[in-house]
């Protein structure tokens, strides 16, 4: 439990954290935050890691003077991202479902049900999932690697693939590059990212909703 409380406290006080970790490692906060969102998109079973929040904080961050450079962070972000879900494809063309029994303190960390939604998503809007689950937390991750698994051309979702990055990266980092000092928002950042959250599962929860009244017809 401590870890998730802890994991909780990160996403919701990610701007501070990121402050600490820009003074502790300085240089090598752009390494940190590659490998974050390269994880987060790139192995399968990690899909709780912040993405959203993390983009806007490090654009609110590479805002103040002297600190990241929000060029070359963008930069780097797209290749992680990119990377990222390259590799989650891998897997899954690789090794398929096996990935999903892997468990964390005897728990299955991807659920049969998101796999479904998964699939789901797939069915609705077909290789432009891939665009689409760049703003959805754990669909997010799982898209890719349910390509794999559906043996996707792979030319196809590349080019997805890039679109994506760039409108997710590009899009949330300067967001929190340009609005991140307006003080509503920094005095209130925990809040703006349970915003994010909440807009970002909105897909889900309208699937879920239309799915429920579509049963109920029947």
């Amino acid at each position: 439990m401590d870890l998730i409380y802890s994991l909780i406290d990160f996403v919701l006080h990610i701007d501070q954290h990121l402050v600490e970790i820009v003074n502790e490692y300085q240089t090598w906060t752009y390494l940190i935050l590659f490998l974050i969102i390269f994880i987060e998109t790139g192995i399968v079973v990690m899909p709780f890691l912040p993405g959203d929040s993390l983009l806007f904080a490090a654009g609110m961050l590479a805002a103040q003077p002297n600190e990241l450079n929000v060029g070359v962070m963008i930069i780097l972000l797209l290749i992680a991202a990119i990377a990222g879900d390259s590799l989650n494809y891998s897997i899954g063309k690789r090794f398929g479902m096996q990935v999903t029994r892997v468990k964390f303190f005897g728990r299955q960390i991807i659920k049969n049900e998101q796999i479904e939604k998964t699939h789901s998503f797939y069915a609705k809007y077909g290789s432009k999932t891939i665009v689409i689950a760049r703003f959805v937390p754990i669909v997010r991750t799982l898209a890719p690697f349910v390509g794999g698994i559906g043996r996707m051309n792979y030319g196809t979702f590349l080019t997805y693939n890039v679109v994506g990055a760039v409108l997710w990266v590009v899009g949330i980092t300067l967001a929190g590059y340009f609005l991140g000092n307006i003080p509503i928002i920094r005095d209130n950042f925990s809040k703006v990212v349970i915003l994010i959250i909440i807009l970002s599962i909105l897909p889900i929860i309208f699937e879920v909703v239309k799915e429920k009244f579509k049963k109920n017809a029947a």
